[in-house]
């Protein structure tokens, strides 16, 4: 950036040689951002033209929600460098307000020239609507130090709902092992796109990432292992609850999955009564799919239930994943059972059972959610069934399908996807048989075989994630993808500053520098 400066240095040298007086530095003008470049688009924007209000040194933050309006708090201080002292009770400048009737996540924000007013009915739809406030500042908001500002936000009116309760996200941490921190960051960015659930893949064949107390060698030697022989790891139960607090503060629920009765091998090395032969295969580095199985039998219940206990009460959400798919290895009558008992010990520990869709193939308890990752839009069985879906079909919502022939990471077995292919999709009419009413929402899943670091992480999930999360946030009325493009870009110049990896997708008009 030393180069940048150097014109200017030069102008002052001179000046000093000649005894000429510098000129006055004119005054950085900054545009407030419009409301159409809010991403999830909004449900209603009404702007109030020539109506701006400008974040200052004298600007104060009430919130009736201490933890939104201390998040808030310290975004704002990083770049603008102003202290925004927090007000006991309401004062002008931003209020956080738990009032009115806007649903569980919903929320209104109101900006004129007096101050920043956002009401919501719970801390959640506070959260929402201080994720739409950042965007309509300054994408320098977003830096880690202090920025020159000046920080206008456009004066007007935003009431806003999501479209869907379930906004989820994927992350896999079996194929290879992601530390607490890297989970926290992709927690930050998933959140700003409103996205309220996280799922992480706890368990696969290739490694086991939960400590269970009850079946140690389940983490400490089924954890030793991930693709291609790279260090494995697992988080210990404090690691866990500490990313649980962590995503609660920011609105994400974290749903844990244990997938079985396939996808064991790390478990079957790790205990061999697991088995039905009694003994161990060695643990597992590859990517195929679909060779291994937990022995179904009547014991194996016991771990079954052990594990999930313990899971269930270190987990707050409703949530607990069961997987369930691809268990080609597994005897379809010993699956339907297997898949019942384990949706019945979910119920008994007073959480919701999720499962893949495959899960349809067994019976279902009240309640159970099937999550869709097929490729095509028809699936009679789950159609047929009772169950509540997600959708997360693979070749529109899975993050680790390359974006086209040239992407270095990734797989191509769904295909390519492209951000348009990622965004032109409904959602509530995807699966023919199943209507908008069975839709609990959309997830993005990111599974890890060819994705090592943070920076592959993002690289992968934006500009798709943003994609997935409109879907599950805005009305169907609002789906344009020229116009959604266009705000794509916009977020651009906001990833740069934040240090995110992302995907430069030809499709869409960045802007320079971006």
């Amino acid at each position: 950036m030393i180069h940048r400066w150097l014109p200017l240095v030069s102008l002052v040298f001179l000046a000093l040689a000649t005894g000429a007086s510098a000129a006055p530095r004119p005054p950085v003008v900054s545009k407030p951002v419009p409301y159409d470049s809010v991403v999830p688009a909004v449900a209603s924007a009404v702007p109030a033209p020539g109506v701006t209000y400008e974040i200052a040194a004298a600007t104060t933050i009430y919130g009736a929600d201490a933890g939104v309006r201390d998040l808030l708090a310290r975004q704002l201080r990083r770049a603008t460098g102003f202290t925004l002292p927090v007000a006991p009770t309401p004062a002008a400048g931003i209020a956080l307000l738990l009032s009115g009737s806007f649903g569980d996540e919903g929320y209104q924000l109101d900006v004129t020239a007096g101050g920043i007013t956002i009401r919501a009915s719970a801390a959640a739809g506070l959260f929402n609507g201080v994720q739409t406030l950042r965007q309509l500042l300054p994408p320098s908001i977003e830096a880690s130090g202090r920025q020159p500002g000046p920080w206008p936000v456009q004066g007007g009116r935003i009431t806003d709902h999501p479209r869907f309760a379930y906004r989820g996200a994927m992350l896999d941490v079996a194929r290879h092992f992601f530390p607490v921190a890297v989970v926290e960051r992709y927690i930050d960015e998933i959140s700003s796109y409103k996205i309220n659930h996280l799922h992480l893949h706890l368990s696969d064949d290739q490694g086991w990432r939960i400590a269970v107390e009850s079946w140690p060698r389940l983490a400490t030697f089924g954890g030793r292992s991930a693709v291609d022989g790279d260090p494995g790891g697992y988080y210990t139960k404090a690691d866990y609850q500490a990313v649980v607090a962590y995503a609660v503060a920011r609105n994400v629920t974290v749903v844990p999955e244990i997938d079985m009765p396939g996808h064991v091998t790390a478990a079957l090395a790790a205990y061999p009564e697991l088995t039905c032969d009694g003994r161990s295969p060695p643990l597992y580095t590859g990517t195929e799919v679909g060779f291994s199985s937990l022995c179904t039998r009547a014991s194996t219940e016991t771990f079954v239930r052990d594990v999930l206990t313990e899971l269930a009460a270190l987990t707050p959400g409703p949530y607990l994943h069961i997987g369930g798919d691809e268990t080609e290895s597994t005897k379809p009558a010993d699956y339907a059972a297997f898949m019942d008992r384990a949706q019945r010990i979910v119920a008994d520990l007073g959480k919701t059972p999720m499962a893949w869709h495959e899960v349809v193939n067994a019976p279902l308890q009240p309640g159970a959610v099937a999550q869709y990752w097929g490729t095509t839009r028809e699936h009679p069985a789950l159609a047929a069934s009772t169950a509540k879906v997600i959708l997360s079909p693979a070749g529109r919502a899975y993050l680790d399908m390359k974006y086209d022939s040239g992407t270095g990471l990734g797989a191509t077995w769904a295909g390519t996807i492209e951000a348009d292919a990622a965004y032109d999709w409904n959602p509530g009419r995807y699966l023919d048989g199943v209507d908008e009413s069975r839709v609990l929402g959309v997830e993005a899943p990111l599974w890890t075989e060819t994705i090592t670091t943070i920076g592959d992480i993002e690289h992968m999930a934006f500009p798709r994630l943003p994609a997935i999360a409109e879907l599950g946030w805005s009305p169907w009325s609002t789906h344009d993808w020229p116009a959604f493009s266009r705000r794509l870009a916009a977020q651009g110049p906001r990833w740069h500053t934040l240090g995110l990896d992302y995907h430069q997708s030809p499709q869409v008009p960045w802007p320079p520098g971006s």
